[in-house]
């Protein structure tokens, strides 16, 4: 029997692989896809986001603690009263506004420094996506001025999702405060019923809202990404990421939950293996001869110091790759939804 020769091969019609210049193939992605470009795009580019990123947080953490100082002063008298009250006094609620307001004015610092941090590692890998995709290699500076360019509308990219998640954080946190205010007022003949049951709402109101902040942060998790390479506002970013995801979400949620799962896990190993040897360490001090309370103080400060160091700079290593995620994935949807893989052939050139 013979058969009639195929457009690519005698008899058999087989397509070709498609290209694949960079990190990932110029087709719809599946998980393996996703997860290989990810990495591979931080193995190609791992100096430029490891530095990229630890500047972003140490700036972060400078803006933080220069602001926390300033709270600090200003609320010190506050604080030295309330150090001041005598033992025998009732606790109130009233007892607890200074430390409540530096708590809340730390905390709200943090937030910001936090966010600044997020959108320029946002924007760094962002950039990174797009030269990985196409196979070209990028400098720190041409990833550095592609970020800061950048920076404004991903920074409003970001904040949006950052409120949502913010909004059930916040409620969970005031019901706690609340739950101990009522148990301080009830120590007194003030009681505490009131503020219990509000605490207790609080508490249960942002559980009901923390599906709706995780619906929102998939929905709008490509905007960093299409404000960068489209070179978008803030507002058509979120637009298009919303378009993007509109009909994929559950699939774009459990890849970049595998992503999280995998950089959780790796962290939490570090987090438990920097406890146990600063632990250890700790233990030994005391068991030591001629220990002093300066030494087993210096040693806890000491192993104190180095555990929080070491999760720091886990964080800033393995923080990358989710952005990477999210950037591969916004690729993915377009190239399902718009045909954006012969465009991007035709962006590598020859290498495609």
């Amino acid at each position: 029997m013979t058969y009639a020769p195929g457009p690519h091969g005698y008899g058999h019609p087989f397509a070709p692989p498609p290209p694949k210049p960079g990190v990932i193939p110029l087709a719809p992605l599946d998980l393996n896809h996703v997860l290989s470009g990810a990495f591979g795009a931080y193995r190609r580019h791992w100096k430029e986001l490891l530095g990229i990123t630890l500047a972003a947080y140490a700036a972060a953490a400078a803006l933080v603690a220069g602001l926390g100082t300033a709270a600090w002063a200003a609320l010190s008298d506050s604080w030295a009263a309330m150090g001041e009250t005598p033992a025998s006094a009732d606790p109130g609620l009233s007892d607890l506004t200074p430390l409540s307001l530096g708590l809340g004015a730390l905390w709200l610092v943090l937030s910001l420094g936090l966010l600044l941090a997020m959108g320029l590692v946002h924007a760094a890998v962002a950039v990174v996506v797009r030269e990985a995709v196409l196979g070209r290699r990028a400098g720190f500076g041409t990833v550095w001025r592609g970020a800061w360019s950048r920076l404004g509308p991903v920074l409003g990219s970001v904040a949006v999702p950052a409120l949502a998640g913010l909004v059930p954080g916040l409620l969970l946190l005031v019901g706690l405060f609340l739950l101990v205010g009522a148990m301080l007022a009830s120590l007194g003949d003030d009681g505490g019923a009131g503020w219990a049951v509000t605490g207790l709402l609080a508490l249960l109101l942002g559980c009901a809202t923390t599906p709706l902040a995780l619906w929102i942060w998939v929905r709008f998790s490509l905007a960093p990404t299409a404000a960068v390479v489209e070179s978008a506002g803030a507002l058509t970013a979120l637009r298009r990421s919303a378009q993007l995801v509109r009909g994929s979400w559950w699939r774009i949620f459990g890849y970049t939950l595998v992503m999280l799962v995998i950089v959780g896990g790796v962290t939490c190993l570090v987090q438990m293996s920097a406890s146990l040897l600063t632990q250890g360490s700790f233990l030994a001090v005391p068991l030591a001869q001629h220990a002093t309370p300066g030494t087993v103080f210096a040693a806890a400060g000491t192993t104190a110091l180095a555990s929080v160091l070491l999760q720091l700079l886990a964080q800033a290593v393995l923080g990358p790759l989710q952005p990477l995620t999210s950037g591969l994935l916004y690729v993915d949807q377009r190239i399902r939804r718009e045909n954006l893989a012969p465009a991007l052939a035709r962006a590598a050139g020859p290498t495609a």
